[in-house]
């Protein structure tokens, strides 16, 4: 009996023990996010745009004049821009920047800023652009030619007035999404290596993987960047448009948990204001667009991110909302982003 007292006991001491350790990390957590979050009430808010020429000619716009809108109409005043490797080396040691010159340069005559896109990952399909003649190399052969452009675009643009950061890949370990093959953590560390040796004087982002992960492995990169979808086409089990469930402070707590722990700035570099649907969305019937993205949800994504507080966002979707805006004649998407940069700037 006595026996069988002590060991009641001892789990009594165990169970409080372990419910004491669990609330205190949870007033932990909850202390950080909050002193995340006066922090960042503190600061002005960031909206920027991503920007694809690829993207604007998919979808049978002019490049140039779309991005001339996102500047000059919308006075967008933080890009994301890219720097595909298959688009501006199309032949071995044969370059074409005019497009990202055209986009640099213009930026810089109106004070915008950009944060650059390096690497074989990029954002949009198929994600990882190497150009056709560098797919018949080897692993060896393809990382030194993609380490050789890499070199010539840092150089290039690491003196322009816009440039404000670089990213790095674009979720380079994401194995769910796109057509890349190389997933090699030692890649993107010597990627970062190199841009690093290169330009010392701007900050080098390094992405995490869509809603989920931390960046706990290498490179540790000088600022975080993760996106945000919330309304999507479920193609996997659903075969639906549903949205997914995570609370704004969830994206709040990890921008907390990783600024607190790794002392590193976190932005969101993707955040949908465009939709994603079961086909690629040129392809999309007008109904179809609006059961994942509409502007309402357009402001309200944009409302969700600064709920977060997070303060630098890149929207993701400017081509499309100019898409709609001249060829469908609808300029509800334009207006709403117009709304959202004049609060921003």
């Amino acid at each position: 009996m006595k026996a069988l007292f002590k060991r009641r006991r001892w789990f009594v001491w165990v169970a409080l023990g372990a419910f004491a350790l669990a609330l205190g990390i949870i007033i932990w957590f909850a202390a950080v996010y909050h002193s995340f979050m006066v922090t960042s009430s503190k600061q002005p808010l960031e909206p920027g745009v991503s920007f694809s020429s690829d993207y604007a000619r998919e979808l049978g716009l002019d490049p140039h004049q779309t991005f001339l809108a996102l500047l000059d109409q919308l006075h967008v005043k933080r890009f994301r821009l890219m720097s595909y490797w298959d688009s501006e080396e199309p032949k071995p040691g044969v370059y074409d920047f005019s497009d990202l010159d055209f986009q640099m340069n213009h930026a810089a005559a109106a004070g915008a800023k950009v944060s650059l896109a390096i690497g074989l990952r990029q954002p949009r399909w198929p994600e990882c652009h190497e150009p056709a003649w560098a797919s018949k190399l080897s692993t060896q052969q393809q990382t030194a030619q993609l380490e050789g452009f890499m070199t010539v675009v840092v150089k290039r643009y690491r003196g322009n007035s816009a440039l404000e950061s670089y990213q790095l890949e674009n979720e380079a370990l994401n194995t769910a999404f796109g057509t890349c093959k190389n997933f090699q953590r030692s890649r993107l560390v010597a990627e970062f290596n190199l841009v690093k040796g290169l330009d010392p004087n701007h900050p080098i982002i390094v992405s995490v993987s869509n809603e989920y992960g931390l960046p706990l492995g290498q490179p540790k990169g000088d600022e975080v960047g993760f996106s945000v979808y919330r309304h999507i086409y479920d193609a996997t089990i659903t075969k639906r448009y549903i949205t997914y469930p995570f609370p704004a402070w969830y994206f709040g707590l990890k921008a907390a948990l990783i600024e607190k722990l790794l002392h590193r700035p976190v932005m969101i570099h993707e955040l949908q204001t465009e939709p994603w649907g079961p086909k690629p969305t040129e392809d999309l019937t007008i109904a179809q667009q609006n059961q994942s993205m509409t502007a309402a949800r357009v402001l309200e994504s944009v409302q969700y991110a600064q709920a977060t507080g997070i303060r630098q966002y890149y929207l993701w979707g400017g081509e499309w909302w100019y898409w709609r805006l001249t060829k469908f004649h609808d300029p509800s998407l334009w207006n709403a982003a117009k709304q959202i940069y004049a609060q921003g700037n």
